[in-house]
């Protein structure tokens, strides 16, 4: 896959501020999504902020040579729960994601030295295509269940008999709709879009999805039909609930750091404990899932990130990264699959528009309007967004596969143990620790790969 814009393209500015929005939005609802769903005073805002923070530092460690963007991370949900669960206050719960993502990130900082020292050979000979491919094919696979549920995120669903089918009421369709609009026209735009509506599918199938929200829920308001309105203007209205005034047009983001810093007294022994435990061993977790994404980013731009700038600088910048995204958001920052598939769909794989992406991400975390907009975009409509990036991961892994010889039976039992395991769901949880599904798929992948060629090499 040739790209239109390589590592060290800069295209021209208002080009290049309109592909950051792009890959802002494709980001965006994961990354607003953890601190929602952790709660505790969490806000969006903060995350967005820190997310941005994040990127910078990764791209200051990987010499932007590493186009892609750091986002709250899924896999901490469990941890930072902990965090406030294990704390006599909310300051201190505060301080604890801090804490725990500084734990996390030392993880990364001592997996990256010894990397330094004894290269990745021994990774490239642990994982290989056989593994790899397959795995990263899981990253986009697992999602795809989100993506599906943002498409029926509006409206009543009622499911019946062992197959769940969907009974279809109006406003089940209104949201299948607005998801089938958004998805088409970034189809349409990517695949027979002239010049630069093939770079910004995304931006032009969000607004068409929102346009027909819009319609819909406008129809809803003047016909006093509540099916019809999809899109919830809450947001907006949050704006002006106290009057209009500086807040509605400008807001600092409620940073994390400022909380933490008022449970320092509380702080003690027992609590670093908790929440070691509950950091510590998912660091190395999520160690597998940053293999898997930069591997599938270096088969995507055609350059091993790997080598250069080198796996110990991407796990510097990402561990760095994740530490500096907490300190104001509270969420531990991870690299996004969203924004590989958005590098992949576009062809567009230019640092300067990841950096500019990072930038606007913290300044449009202080505008109140924009950030009202973006929560205001319905799930339906990311959905359809979602259907094509989730989808375009997928495929990259396996491309992966496409040279192995899947005639062996060695090879073949690899793949099958990762597709299986990791479509099936299988995870696990020892005490407070949760291992995904992808970690399950990849380290048994990683077993059955070197039993059997162990077998192979005694024969």
């Amino acid at each position: 896959m040739k790209l239109i814009y390589g590592i060290k393209d800069k295209p021209k500015f208002g080009a290049m501020l309109i592909f950051a929005i792009q890959q802002l939005l494709a980001i965006m609802a994961a990354t607003i999504a953890v601190p929602a769903i952790v709660g505790n005073g969490m806000t969006a805002s903060a995350a967005l902020f820190g997310a941005g923070v994040g990127t910078i530092v990764y791209q200051l460690f990987t010499k932007f040579k590493s186009p892609v963007f750091l986002g709250s991370s899924f896999a901490f949900i469990g941890s930072m729960s902990a965090a406030f669960g294990g704390a006599a206050s909310m300051q201190l719960g505060y301080l604890g994601l801090i804490v725990g993502a500084i734990i996390a990130g030392l993880v990364y900082v001592i997996i990256a030295i010894v990397v330094k020292l004894a290269g990745i050979k021994w990774i490239n000979k642990l994982m290989p295509p056989v593994v790899i491919g397959p795995t990263v094919a899981l990253i986009g696979l697992s999602l795809a269940g989100a993506a599906i549920n943002d498409v029926f995120s509006y409206g009543e669903k009622v499911s019946f008999g062992i197959s769940a089918y969907f009974l279809m009421k109006t406003n089940i369709w209104v949201s299948v709709i607005c998801a089938l609009v958004t998805l088409i026209v970034v189809i349409l735009c990517s695949t027979y879009g002239k010049k630069m509506a093939k770079l910004i599918p995304f931006i032009i199938g969000i607004l068409a999805g929102y346009a027909v929200a819009l319609i819909f829920t406008l129809i809803g308001i003047a016909t006093n039909n509540a099916a019809l309105m999809v899109i919830d203007f809450a947001p907006f209205k949050a704006l002006v609930a106290d009057g209009v005034g500086i807040k509605t047009f400008l807001a600092l983001p409620e940073f994390s750091f400022i909380a933490a810093f008022k449970g320092l007294k509380e702080f003690n022994a027992s609590y670093l404990a908790t929440v070691a435990v509950a950091y510590l061993p998912v660091a190395f977790v999520v160690f597998a899932e940053h293999l898997a994404d930069h591997k599938n980013l270096s088969s995507i731009i055609e350059s091993d990130l790997l080598e250069e700038p080198g796996l110990s600088r991407t796990l510097l910048g990402d561990g760095i990264g994740s530490m500096a995204g907490a300190f104001f958001g509270g969420c531990p920052n991870t690299t996004y699959g969203e924004s590989v598939g958005c590098v992949a769909i576009t062809r567009n794989a230019s640092i300067v528009t990841i950096t500019t992406t990072a930038i606007l991400a913290i300044l449009i975390s202080f505008i109140s309007p924009f950030v009202a907009f973006l929560d205001s975009i319905p799930g339906c409509v990311m959905g359809g967004v979602c259907i094509t990036l989730y989808g375009f991961i997928a495929v990259s892994g396996l491309k992966m596969i496409q040279k192995v010889n899947l005639e062996d039976n060695a090879n073949l039992f690899t793949t099958s143990v990762i597709l299986i395991t990791g479509i099936g769901g299988m995870s696990m949880a020892i005490g407070k620790v949760y291992i995904t599904t992808i970690a399950c798929a990849l380290v048994l992948g990683i077993i059955v790969n070197i039993v059997v060629s162990k077998a192979r090499e005694n024969k």
